[in-house]
């Protein structure tokens, strides 16, 4: 459990709990006595800004600031907010730089900012024609050397752009990204002139929006811990603090309380794996009983808390009409516990309980559709989603916040070690799995009208009126993006493909379950399939 901000004087001691996480940050560790936080089972929110990784990852991103076109896929996509974008007007910026004393800092600092097309040709356009509006500002990235990792999302997400890279960390260029930190950290916050409404991932470039501090014990390139930045972050433009989370416990739960450190800085409290939600009816009864109508409350846990033995509970919640927020972090493995199968899981996936052996080749059964069920249930709100492609992302959670009513997100969320992938490509993955009908996009909302069809959308999925999604490559070949496309990059099915890279009996059952599962998603919103007309 993590508490809001407290007041002075109160049962929060500020100052044993700064006592209590220098201890940590000295490597005192597990020796120290007990305090009065952790005996009322409470990591304050917040204290996992105080955490330094930056003696544990080897590598760093270095930022190319020339190739920067200030998209902030970086931004949006690392999983432990150790990477900011800032947009400063040119004038404070030279105030800022006149102030360092050291010539070469000067010079580093100079050399971290950008004149973009979208912060300052466009502005400075705008200027010229009505001086009434702002001038072009300069943009930056910055790295906060004590979260990052060093999983190389950020550079796999900036992709050809080429302005990020990993590089090695030594003793000569380690101060120099707690020098540019400070920089970020002495710089005034992006003018609201330069933040449009209209552009979700503008969202970032508030102070506001880090609702997620780092500093969580989420393995390098966690999957989970983007999305939940996401969703909080548009949770705080709406709601500011004035929210809460019940977590299933799970991955979430373990990397956001390794105590003495908390990520959060909202309330967050957890009981039993199963019962999150019963648990977070309780809880927004509670609050609506007191006159809190107005808090919104999330519920947050994975497939096997959610969809397995909560499946329960969550349809209960969802019967009830109240008006909570789901969020199901899809990773088709129960994660914490070594990664067996959940009833999401893929058909063939090699986990444990599911062992790819000569007679069982892998998971058997179909997988569980969580988004339909949920659809099913009296005036639900429904959306599968993925945190990369974020004007999806962002819109389907606006619409989740906005509905008066229950809520459910289904976010797909690579989980590295379980699946089989690298550090860097949860975003990729997720991807991905979209373009190969693994997991589509849809928003289902109630409000759009009275048929299914009119209430759910497609929109956002390639070749939407196909059965999979075709990419040309650039010697003229068609690349098919089926789901046998999809997992021939995964571990997990790394067993179903012989040395020519041919799928396996049991790859084609799961592709043509996926099929079968797109054409229902087709059907059910109207969309014609231009392949079986």
């Amino acid at each position: 459990m993590s508490t809001p901000e407290m007041k002075k004087n109160d049962w929060y001691d500020y100052k044993r709990a700064a006592e209590v996480l220098d201890a940590y940050n000295r490597g005192a560790g597990s020796a120290q006595p007990a305090d009065e936080f952790v005996a009322q089972s409470i990591v304050p929110a917040g204290t996992g800004a105080q955490r330094d990784f930056s003696y544990i990852a080897p590598e760093v991103p270095e930022l190319t600031a020339a190739n920067c076109v200030a998209c902030m896929e970086c931004v949006q996509n690392c999983p432990d907010t150790a990477i900011l974008g800032k947009v400063v007007r040119t004038a404070d910026l030279e105030a800022t730089l006149a102030a360092l004393p050291d010539p070469e800092q000067r010079a580093l600092a100079r050399a971290q900012f950008v004149q973009t097309t979208k912060f300052y040709k466009t502005y400075q356009k705008k200027h010229a024609t009505d001086p009434s509006l702002p001038e072009g500002a300069e943009f930056g990235i910055f790295i906060d050397p004590t979260k990052c990792k060093g999983c190389g999302e950020c550079v796999e997400v900036c992709g050809d752009h080429g302005a990020l890279k990993m590089i090695k960390k030594t003793p000569d260029n380690l101060p120099d990204f707690f020098h540019l930190w400070k920089l970020h950290n002495d710089l005034p916050d992006t003018p609201k002139a330069y933040i449009s409404p209209k552009i979700s991932i503008d969202i970032m470039l508030k102070p506001a929006a880090r609702q997620y501090t780092g500093g969580a014990g989420s393995c390098m390139g966690c999957g989970e811990a983007s999305v939940i930045r996401q969703i909080m972050a548009m949770t705080s433009e709406l709601y500011g603090h004035n929210y809460g989370i019940v977590a299933a416990t799970g991955c979430s739960t373990v990397y956001g309380s390794t105590y003495p450190y908390n990520p959060f800085v909202v309330p967050w409290a957890n009981s039993l794996f199963e019962n999150a939600s019963t648990f977070g009816m309780g809880v927004r009864r509670c609050w609506d009983d007191f006159g809190h109508t107005d808090r919104c409350l999330w519920v947050m846990g994975g497939d096997g808390g959610m969809l397995d033995i909560g499946f329960q509970a969550l349809s209960r919640l969802l019967c009830s009409g109240m008006n909570v927020k789901v969020f199901i972090m899809d990773t088709q493995v129960y994660s914490n516990t070594g990664g067996q199968t959940s009833t999401c899981s893929f058909m063939g996936q090699d986990a444990k309980m599911s062992v790819h052996g000569k007679v069982v080749a892998g998971k058997p059964e179909r997988r569980k559709e969580a988004a339909q069920i949920c659809m099913m249930h009296p005036n639900t709100y429904v959306a599968q989603t993925v945190g990369p492609m974020t004007t999806h992302l962002y819109k389907a959670v606006r619409g989740a916040l906005e509905y008066n009513g229950p809520a459910v997100i289904l976010g797909y969320t690579t989980c590295q070690p379980e699946h089989g992938v690298a550090d860097n490509m949860s975003a990729h993955q997720a991807r991905l799995a979209v373009e190969c009908r693994a997991f589509p996009l849809m928003i289902y909302d109630p409000s759009k009208g009275r048929t299914i069809k009119e209430r759910l959308s497609l929109q956002g999925n390639p070749s939407v009126t196909r059965d999979w999604h075709t990419k040309e490559l650039k010697d003229g070949a068609v690349e098919v993006h089926d789901f046998a496309y999809f997992a021939r990059t995964e571990g997990r099915f790394a067993k179903h493909f012989d040395a020519q890279g041919k799928p396996s009996a049991m790859i084609l059952k799961s592709q043509q379950e996926r099929l079968e599962n797109w054409w229902q998603l087709q059907e059910l919103a109207g969309v014609v399939n231009e392949d079986q007309a």
